[in-house]
């Protein structure tokens, strides 16, 4: 059994909300409080948590109340810090192996992208709010956390944690820089760099702080729905604002079951496009389909499918990655004479796979390898010779193709029969 975890996040994510649903989920705060601590901040910030209503539901907020003198201190003197100073506390604070490692990949994470938002290098980011007091203590304390449920690490070393869908939020936002559209560049950016999901939910205030998108955007294994696990406990973490739905981060914490797809699959998340055709020329197809190859599109293909007035069509559908979804759709409006797409998006398990060269009489063939597991104990499940490389062999020395195949195929399995 894997011990997973689920950020559901109907109304955003920020770093105290993430705070909150650990400790609404059994994390002491005396031992946040203590191990944090080790970081050299405890002059700087005092922690607690307190139980809040949010419309009628019961959550957790925590409080990271900075200590006031200091406060003005930093402030009067513009004081802040940079990625290396944090690297730095987080490496001579002997913190537990898996909550240090969490946390510097966040605050890299965050560094570039709030380095790439300016045009300046990571280690070169003055981090503002991100590099206050409250903020490191989210983070790490996230971390921290995380590490406590003893939620299983993945074969990258990071929590098997999935997260929903992130709200945009609207508006603006005073930051330190001023006031600011929502959601914020270095939100906006984090998405990007991880193709994160995201939705409308009609509420314009700042749903996602930079934060909270650090953690998700760098922890998640997974964004979209939950994934199949036996849920044991569920935390509450509460945010600041009252929302006209309860501003409440939800963490489900659980166990795989043992019919649960293997967590040792890769998961990615893929759009797919569906058009149906009518009254466009067969012979177009051919020279839609290289279009959309062209421009990053996994798959293409056709259905003949009845439609209205009884006419004969076909129903066209592309599978891509959600950051060539428009290049995509720009070659279907373009090539073909539909008027809309329908866009959905799913996620797809995957072998891995990579290639391989075997020699033959007749030439070098590419073989495409893919297993199922960890790849130094991987139980390969398909092996399959590049058709084009077959194709070309069988023309230049004028065989037939399967007998290519055939050679390519048994040459690769005599090779590997250890």
């Amino acid at each position: 059994m894997i011990k997973v975890a689920y950020l559901q996040c109907p109304t955003g994510i920020s770093g105290d909300m993430c705070l909150g649903a650990l400790v609404s989920l059994g994390v002491p705060i005396k031992y946040l409080s203590e191990t944090l601590n080790k970081l050299g901040i405890a002059p700087e910030y005092k922690l607690r948590a307190e139980l809040v209503q949010r419309h009628g539901q019961e959550a957790t907020k925590v409080h990271v109340d900075l200590l006031h003198h200091h406060h003005h201190h930093e402030h009067s003197h513009h004081h802040g810090r940079h990625l290396p100073e944090i690297e730095n506390m987080i490496l001579k604070a002997n913190l537990p192996s898996r909550a240090e490692a969490w946390s510097l990949a966040v605050f890299r994470q965050l560094a570039v992208a709030e380095g790439a938002v300016h045009g300046i290098a990571p280690e070169k980011v003055h981090f503002h709010e991100v590099g206050a007091v409250d903020a490191i203590v989210d983070i790490v304390g996230t971390c921290l956390g995380l590490d406590w449920l003893g939620i299983d690490s993945n074969d990258q070393g990071l929590p098997w944690l999935y997260c929903s869908a992130l709200p945009t939020g609207g508006g603006t936002v005073r930051a330190a820089h001023g006031e600011m559209a929502v959601p914020v560049p270095a939100v906006l950016k984090l998405w990007e760099m991880r193709g994160c999901p995201v939705f409308s939910n009609g509420i314009d205030k700042e749903l996602v702080t930079p934060t909270g998108a650090a953690i998700a955007t760098t922890l998640a294994t997974e964004f979209g729905s939950p994934p199949s696990m036996s849920i044991k406990q569920v935390g509450l973490g509460s945010g600041t604002i009252n929302l006209p739905i309860p501003n409440i981060l939800r963490l489900w914490l659980g166990d795989r079951t043992h019919n649960s797809p293997d967590p040792n699959l890769n998961l990615e998340t893929i759009t797919v496009l569906e058009t149906q055709i009518d009254d466009l020329n067969p012979q177009a197809l051919g020279y839609v389909f290289e279009a959309l190859f062209a421009v990053g599109a996994v798959d293409v293909f056709t259905q003949p499918i009845g439609m209205k007035k009884s006419r004969p069509g076909i129903l066209l559908t592309v599978i891509c990655h959600p950051e060539n979804l428009l290049a995509c759709e720009t070659v279907l409006f373009r090539e073909t004479t539909t008027l809309g797409i329908r866009r959905s998006t799913q996620q797809r398990a995957i072998l891995q796979r990579e290639i391989q060269s075997v020699e033959i009489e007749y030439g070098t063939v590419r073989v495409k390898v893919a297993w199922n597991g960890q790849k130094q104990d991987k139980s390969i499940t398909n092996v399959q010779p590049e058709y084009e490389d077959c194709a070309e062999l069988a023309r230049r020395h004028n065989i037939p193709w399967r007998e290519v195949q055939r050679l390519a195929l048994q040459t690769w399995y005599l090779q590997n029969q250890s």
